[in-house]
């Protein structure tokens, strides 16, 4: 069974959402909906306060090349434009719209009818996935159209659909191959036709045998696609770690999957791609995970975009009296949240509820040299090494150590004895660095 070769862990999966049908959530009286739901710069609102808009309207205009539109996911009045905290603990420019019933924008096909057939070109569907606001659905929201345009110098050969789902807890991914099957090799064959390849692999760990069996009977009918199934390993789901698992290639430091021929894109991503090019539907809901221990009614909600975390919370059967901490996304790679009115977002892939228990900190000790951390990381870091440049502010030792090539994947602090925070510094001396290399490209 194939995987990636550098590090990796395995811990415990708790899908305990798992096989649940997804269920639409009610629209809420109002919505929240942030202009900065991807990697890049945030789009520019384009309504005001008091327009009146339907469900799939443009609200803002994506704001330079690695940028994305937003639409609204419901129809009413704009009560305002003002600035939220978001799932990042930021405060950042939103669009707040009062709800009034739930009319759509007459160019969406609300149709349930399979449309296979698609006779764009390659320009025209890149520019209707634009259109759409499409971003990377896996966490990492980097728009999808900029992935599609290579620069000068590399070939696409092959696309690789992440439906890994590494993360535990989470199974939004698997729920929508279980019931979207058919439209989601609709939405790779039309992928492999923008980026000009005619090899699609869909990558899924052998952990979701149902998922795996529905879309290797589907795919039987779709030409240069296959199903892979891979061993279970986190964090798998990284575009690098991908690559390796499934072609064997190591995408050097500093470079990206098209270097060695690869795009890679989320399995949530393509079904919102089918539905961009083939129904006209922009990208204003997705799947959400409600899951936790104490949680009444772990669930799979299809979501619209600024509908607040608290909605699906009380949909889940509410807040458990022992919740220590709300989690935005997975416990490994999501973070904990301010609140839970933070609204929906592209990115919001889960909802996770840690028990008091399960969310203190256990205290620090003195790093033992056990290297540990070393053996986990994908990436081939030394973890313990770059925590100490970022405390002693060396960056240009962390620099020089490859900090930047850390996908924060968190396999370094889960394995630690010594329960040293080591991701928490790196992301600082990450950010830090990546701040230091791009002041001097200027």
């Amino acid at each position: 069974m194939r995987t990636f070769r550098i590090g990796g862990i395995h811990p415990p999966e708790n899908k305990l959402s798992a096989g649940k049908k997804i269920t639409a959530l009610a629209v809420p009286k109002q919505v929240i909906i942030p202009l900065s739901q991807h990697i890049g710069a945030p789009a520019q609102a384009v309504v005001k306060k008091g327009d009146v808009v339907k469900v799939g309207t443009l609200l803002a205009k994506a704001g330079g090349f690695v940028s994305a539109n937003i639409h609204s996911s419901v129809s009413g009045k704009v009560n305002k434009i003002d600035n939220v905290i978001d799932a990042s603990g930021y405060r950042r420019p939103a669009v707040f719209i009062d709800v009034e019933g739930d009319e759509w924008e007459e160019t969406i096909d609300r149709s349930e009818a399979l449309v296979k057939e698609c006779n764009l070109s390659q320009k025209e569907i890149i520019d209707k996935i634009a259109a759409a606001g499409v971003v990377g659905m896996g966490g990492a929201t980097f728009p999808t159209q900029v992935k599609l345009m290579p620069p000068p110098g590399c070939k696409a050969e092959i696309v690789i659909v992440n439906a890994v789902e590494c993360e535990p807890y989470l199974t939004a991914d698997h729920s929508l191959m279980l019931e979207k099957g058919e439209q989601i090799l609709v939405g790779v064959t039309i992928l492999m036709k923008a980026a000009g390849v005619n090899r699609a692999v869909i990558g899924i760990e052998n952990n979701k045998p149902d998922a795996i069996a529905n879309m290797q009977k589907l795919a039987a009918q779709y030409p240069g696609v296959e199903v892979m199934p891979l061993k279970v390993k986190y964090p798998q789901g990284g575009e690098k770690q991908l690559i390796d698992a499934v072609i064997g290639k190591q995408v050097k430091s500093g470079a990206l999957p098209i270097s060695v021929g690869a795009i890679v894109q989320n399995v949530g991503t393509v079904y919102a791609i089918y539905e961009a090019v083939q129904k006209n539907k922009p990208l204003f809901e997705r799947v959400v995970t409600v899951t936790g221990k104490s949680l009444k009614n772990p669930s799979n909600f299809l979501v619209r975009m600024g509908t607040p975390m608290s909605a699906l919370i009380e949909a889940a059967g509410g807040m458990p009296e022992d919740t220590g901490k709300i989690i935005g996304g997975g416990p490994m790679m999501g973070k904990a949240l301010v609140s839970a009115e933070v609204p929906v977002c592209k990115g919001s892939s889960g909802v996770l509820l840690l028990t008091k228990a399960e969310s203190v900190r256990k205290p620090m000790h003195d790093c033992i040299r056990c290297a540990k951390c070393v053996s986990a990381c994908p990436m081939g870091l030394n973890p313990a090494f770059l925590m100490k440049a970022t405390v002693y502010q060396n960056w240009e030792m962390a620099e020089k150590e490859n900090i930047q090539d850390c996908i924060e994947c968190g396999s370094c602090s889960y394995t630690c004895p010594a329960y040293r925070p080591l991701l928490d510094n790196i992301r600082v001396g990450k950010a830090k660095v990546m701040g230091i290399i791009r002041a001097r490209k200027k």
